[in-house]
């Protein structure tokens, strides 16, 4: 069943209502749907709890043959695999944490065609085991998902190079696959702006796409940001801001694991029910902590960004930034976790007074992160002289540990082009080098120190100029004043 005509809308919509239960789609969720039947390359841009993955989830379900979802994160994979499972659909997921067991009964199940959706991260896709199985002329691939597409953007140039040679997968994929096959690609997510659309967009060689972009504004989420002026006095905010909400559902992000630890370790001793989470976590223990904050037993988790993309809790009262993201990408993603119910929900997050005399921990961190970025690209454009011009990326990376990090940075300037996922051709000159993270985390320093309507800076920067342009919104701390 490709293109929906009328009597197939009506089976799209009693599968719908069938597998999760709800009366009607919401806008712009049945067009989108009706796109990826047609099977067009498609770029949506919905906010955090608008519905993304029922987009994607519902069209792979009605069709014979297997749509990929790429997604960046293991917690993510479970939860939208668990609830498929759950509805009895033909879901699975493949992730370097599984038992040899599972895996192999994965493995067995796409080689069967017994899937409809597989859900892998970028890296697990281009294994060997994986991408072989995939290239078999007789497994048919309707489509490939790039969920939380965000990440490409944020991660790809440094830390998940792999997310660069995935514009490489679509026309490998279709030498191995009977003359006439289509694949079409989307990418989904919550914040992109301009600059991050066209990255998308590029990286991946969509086609045509048919772009769904909806604002992030949130009439219900008020956000503001609080000076604290040292070290104790941070804790003490984030302390008196718990004390006045018993009860209420929430989230503290913080930087790094070992902040994680520490503050949760801490607000434990002060007799709050509470736990760390962060990626360096086991699976069972990140499952625990997920059950029990969903549940309800635990009212709020001390996270890093590990925590919270594709997890759905509508009843979030407040989100606070124990310390502010470096990107406004990530910011705007993890406020977005509050408040998906449509009532009030706080969005605060803690600063150091801006000479950092009395606490140095902002501005060093935000030095360590830049000092990464630029010795990156430094490493890189060095390595560039001794690698090969043309080359496998595996036998590369073994000579060369910090290949796969340079290989990335020089794609992203325009200097290198996948031939196919493993092979690789460096051009002669660099292009102009993009606007990198550092001009993002510079756009978060913007936002944190603006005395405008937040919500106006939020969609000026994300590229929604004719939506700000009188907005003020009358909640953030900004309007307030």
């Amino acid at each position: 069943m490709n293109q929906p005509g009328k009597t197939s809308w009506q089976e799209v919509h009693a599968a719908f209502k069938t597998i999760w239960g709800y009366e009607d789609f919401r806008p712009p969720q049945g067009e989108i749907i009706s796109s990826l039947l047609a099977q067009k390359d498609a770029l949506i841009i919905m906010p955090t709890g608008g519905g993304k993955s029922i987009c994607f989830q519902l069209p792979a379900l009605l069709q014979t043959g297997l749509t990929l979802v790429v997604s960046p994160l293991v917690a993510l994979m479970e939860n939208q695999v668990q609830e498929l499972i759950e509805h009895h659909q033909k879901a699975a997921l493949l992730h370097n944490e599984l038992s040899t067991y599972q895996r192999r009964v994965t493995l067995q199940a796409l080689e069967r065609q017994q899937l409809r959706l597989l859900y892998l991260s970028p890296e697990t896709l281009l294994s060997a085991p994986v991408w072989e199985r995939l290239c078999h002329p007789q497994l048919q691939i309707n489509g490939f998902i790039l969920d939380e597409a965000h990440c490409l953007v944020q991660w790809g140039d440094t830390f998940r190079p792999a997310y660069r040679r995935l514009g490489a997968v679509r026309s490998a994929l279709l030498k191995s696959k009977p003359p006439g096959t289509k694949i079409s690609i989307a990418a989904f997510t919550a914040t992109a702006d301009p600059l991050a659309q066209k990255i998308i967009s590029t990286v991946l060689q969509l086609q045509q796409p048919e772009i769904f972009c909806l604002n992030p504004y949130r009439p219900n989420l008020h956000t503001s940001v609080r000076i604290a002026w040292t070290p104790q006095g941070r804790k003490q905010q984030l302390l008196k801001f718990i004390q006045n909400r018993p009860q209420q559902s929430g989230l503290v992000y913080v930087r790094t694991r070992r902040d994680s630890e520490n503050l949760a370790q801490w607000l434990a001793d002060m007799g709050y029910e509470t736990a760390s989470y962060h990626a360096g976590l086991g699976a069972a223990e990140r499952r625990a902590v997920e059950a029990s904050w969903l549940g309800g037993k635990m009212p709020f988790v001390v996270c890093t960004c590990a925590f919270g993309m594709g997890i759905n809790k509508p009843d979030v009262r407040w989100v606070i930034h124990f310390h502010a993201p470096h990107l406004l990408s990530e910011y705007v993603q993890e406020i977005g976790r509050a408040g998906r119910d449509g009532k009030p929900a706080q969005a605060l997050t803690l600063v150091s007074e801006p000479t950092g005399w009395l606490d140095r921990e902002d501005k060093q961190r935000q030095q360590f992160f830049q000092e990464q970025m630029r010795s990156q690209q430094q490493t890189a454009q060095q390595l560039v002289k001794k690698l090969p011009k043309q080359g496998e990326i595996n036998a590369v990376t073994r000579q060369f540990p910090e290949a796969a990090i340079a290989l990335a940075l020089l794609h992203s300037s325009g200097q290198l082009n996948w031939l196919d996922p493993f092979h690789y051709s460096i051009g002669q000159k660099a292009g102009n080098q993009p606007p990198t993270q550092l001009h993002a985390a510079k756009q978060m320093h913007q936002y944190l120190t603006t005395k405008q309507c937040r919500w106006q800076f939020l969609l000026n920067a994300f590229g929604f100029d004719k939506e700000a342009a009188n907005l003020r919104c009358g909640h953030c701390d900004n309007c307030r004043q």
